[in-house]
């Protein structure tokens, strides 16, 4: 359950493009992360025992990634006693997805779609979690709506996204972020990516930490816990729009774990 491109959003149309072009230049990375077992997030590949993204033991849970890319978080869940599925804008990038779940012998429920409509009833979920899915690419009032409607009563979300900081200091011609603020803090919402002068992408999406948490409330989630991973001291060079230094002096990233109420 793809969607006509004529009935969905403008973002949805532009960043299923974007990956659809791009998804060759994932498929190591992603065949890098299905190679193991002890998951690491984020850019700066903060490990799991610092940031607890996921439960220990999932056995018997039915979890979601939104956003699911080459589906490396999904291996992680299923190799932890999960039921997963996955969805994902992007259909090359499910191609290879499909691949290695074949590949290293794991079952996962694949569908492409945009999470902001994710095509099963109501508490089918017990986890939902994404990291640079849903999170930067769907609208944010839109996917944490339809996350609340995923999860059954209790259940929790996890995601790890840009942190606004990161955002008022990234520069309009994309280059990457610099040490004072370029742009508005209050009020932030869309980033267009897709015209910059250097690296070019797709529409993105950030909010202000109480612009979150006002829509967590107002969507019917507890939050149990905010961190923001910091880029290690052995960190160096740029990863993507962030350079190492600046990672260790301020935050580029956050996870947020919610709770439907």
């Amino acid at each position: 359950m793809s969607g006509d491109p004529d009935d969905l959003p403008e973002h949805v149309v532009a960043n299923r493009r974007h990956w659809d072009d791009t998804a060759d230049e994932w498929v190591a990375m992603g065949e890098r992360a299905w190679a193991h077992d002890d998951p690491s997030w984020g850019v700066w590949g903060v490990p799991e025992a610092a940031l607890e993204m996921l439960p220990a033991d999932m056995t018997g849970l039915d979890a979601i990634e939104l956003g699911c890319g080459t589906a490396y978080v999904s291996a992680w869940m299923a190799r932890r006693g999960a039921r997963v599925t996955g969805i994902d804008n992007s259909e090359a990038q499910l191609a290879t997805a499909r691949r290695l779940a074949a590949e290293h012998g794991i079952e996962l429920t694949l569908i492409h779609g945009n999470a902001e409509t994710v095509p099963v009833p109501d508490g089918s979920f017990d986890f939902a979690i994404n990291e640079y899915g849903a999170a930067i690419w769907c609208e944010p009032e839109a996917w944490l709506r339809e996350a609340h409607r995923l999860l059954r009563p209790g259940g929790q979300l996890v995601f790890l996204a840009n942190h606004p900081l990161a955002m008022a200091c990234a520069p309009e011609s994309g280059a990457i972020v610099v040490d004072r603020l370029v742009r508005p803090y209050f009020g932030m919402h869309t980033l267009d990516w897709r015209h910059v002068e250097i690296d070019p992408g797709g529409i993105n999406f950030c909010l202000p930490v109480s612009d979150w948490v006002a829509l967590f409330h107002r969507l019917g989630f507890t939050i149990d816990d905010l961190r923001e991973p910091r880029a290690p001291e052995t960190a160096e060079g740029v990863e993507f729009f962030v350079d190492a230094a600046w990672a260790s002096r301020w935050p580029s990233e956050l996870v947020w774990k919610v709770r439907r109420r």
